[in-house]
């Protein structure tokens, strides 16, 4: 590689956000050799704090940015941390998109660390009062359309990751995406008031399955002669996924992109996705990130001591899950039910305890509710045992409660306009397109039932009130 791009995340005002890390990696190239060599690096600097700004706007100004680089060979390389992997990738698919309209540059190698592809849980909390007070204090605005655009479940960021899923394979052209992200929050970061920094199954700001590409999306949709729910899936194409054991979000002892000195391990796996130059190398690097987060996932027992005290934290692998309710005409259904079931006999009774984490509906789009839940314990789990003492279990094995499906109930199946219930067929088991650290949007479309009684014609000529209509049959 010749230029190396740093592109930093939402809220930052100063370049040091980027720490050593660059400087680090540029020392680590020449160690490794021609192949690797690092001939300029920019630094980012591009506002997120105005409340005018939007992800459009970024992208535009990043664009322009890029032309200006005037680079030899039309290519560059490119380093993200959590807000700047949806830049980048958004400036990709504009590209794409609109070539007219954006620089025919040629991305090579594209990290991103603890990207927020499908936004954060603590970006509702950050256009609350916490986050104008800490706007207030630095100085700027809280930067309201990015915080809109990074809540879970917002238009944009799910157009965006749609525009992935059903787009094609990056890697074939050439360019090669890499999601990399800590496995844990770093606990002395921990923030009392909000417990979304230390929840497991995220590094302390992004969900593990946020920062991941490697997405589904379902659409469950009811045919009009009957109650069931068909599902179609399409899969993302496949992007390097890897979990940085022991990394954070932020902080200068165990941040991805923070620590000082930089992590070895973030600048060795850096290192190693910069070493791709074939779709097959590619291909080897997936496998061997997916060996290794398997190894984790065995070994996910977190021991945290502080001062007289210990505490465990089994460290599950999660999935998002974000649905959106609505019917065929394109009406969204914020008030119907939205329950999943699980056993053979499809109730919301036999899931398993302790599966769902958390469940958030976006404020500007009610209908859209994401889930945050256990994939160890939907799956099943072994005996956790304690890694301290071989002869004592955290928890005890797990078993499956397995299928499991989806259930709507409307809120009012009569009156001249109206829905019926509808489920998944028991052929359908949701557990097959939830991944663990993976999200999946899943789309569910109710057929809307219009009754005859909405317009008709009398032959009676005289006057007569029809302020209490009679629904009748539905329409066909």
């Amino acid at each position: 590689m010749a230029t190396l791009v740093f592109v930093h995340g939402w809220s930052v005002t100063d370049t040091s956000t980027y720490g050593s890390l660059p400087k680090a990696l540029a020392d680590r190239a020449a160690q490794a050799g021609a192949p690797l060599r690092i001939v300029d690096i920019r630094l980012s600097e591009y506002v997120t704090f105005d409340d005018r700004v939007t992800m459009e706007d970024i992208v535009r100004a990043f664009d322009h940015a890029l032309r200006g680089l005037q680079l030899a060979d039309g290519t560059f390389d490119c380093i993200t941390h959590s807000t700047g992997g949806t830049v980048a990738v958004a400036w990709l698919n504009a590209q794409r998109d609109r070539p007219a309209l954006y620089a025919p540059i040629r991305l090579r190698h594209l990290v991103m660390l603890a990207s927020a592809h499908f936004g954060s849980a603590l970006a509702a909390l950050g256009k609350g009062v916490v986050g104008r007070l800490k706007a207030w204090f630095n100085g700027v605005e809280p930067g309201q359309r990015i915080l809109d655009w990074l809540e879970h479940g917002s238009p944009e960021s799910l157009a965006q990751a749609l525009n992935v899923i059903h787009g094609p394979d990056y890697a074939t052209h050439g360019t090669y995406l890499f999601d990399l992200i800590g496995d844990r929050p770093d606990r002395k970061l921990y923030d009392y008031v909000n417990s979304y920094t230390g929840e497991d199954g995220s590094d302390g700001v992004i969900r593990l399955a946020a920062a991941n590409l490697n997405a589904r999306h379902v659409v469950l949709t009811q045919d009009r002669a009957s109650a069931a729910l068909s599902m179609t899936t399409t899969k993302a194409p496949r992007t390097a996924f890897k979990l940085l054991a022991g990394l954070s979000h932020s902080g200068s002892d165990h941040g991805i992109m923070a620590a000082e000195p930089p992590s070895p391990l973030t600048v060795e796996t850096i290192m190693r996705c910069f070493a791709v130059e074939s779709p097959a190398a590619y291909t080897a690097l997936c496998d061997a990130f997916a060996a290794e987060n398997a190894r984790r996932d065995r070994d996910k027992v977190e021991v945290e001591t502080k001062l007289l005290t210990t505490r465990t934290h089994i460290h599950d692998p999660h999935s998002l899950l974000i649905f959106r309710l609505l019917d065929d005409r394109g009406e969204p259904l914020p008030q119907a039910h939205f329950l999943l079931t699980a056993g053979p006999t499809a109730s919301p009774n036999d899931l398993p305890p302790g599966f769902s984490t958390d469940r958030q509906a976006n404020a500007r789009s009610p209908a859209t509710v994401t889930l945050f839940l256990n994939h160890a314990l939907l799956a099943g789990d072994g005996p956790v045992v304690d890694p301290r003492d071989a002869g004592k279990v955290l928890r005890e094995a797990q078993p499956s409660h397995a299928p499991y499906g989806v259930r709507i109930d409307p809120v009012d199946p009569t009156g001249l306009i109206g829905h019926v219930v509808a489920s998944t067929l028991p052929r359908d088991d949701l557990l097959a397109v939830l991944g663990a650290h993976e999200t999946t949007i899943l789309d569910v479309v109710l057929s809307r039932r219009v009754a005859e009684g909405v317009f008709r014609f009398t032959t009676d000529l005289t006057p007569a009130n029809f302020r209490t209509p009679v629904a009748g049959a539905d329409l066909p």
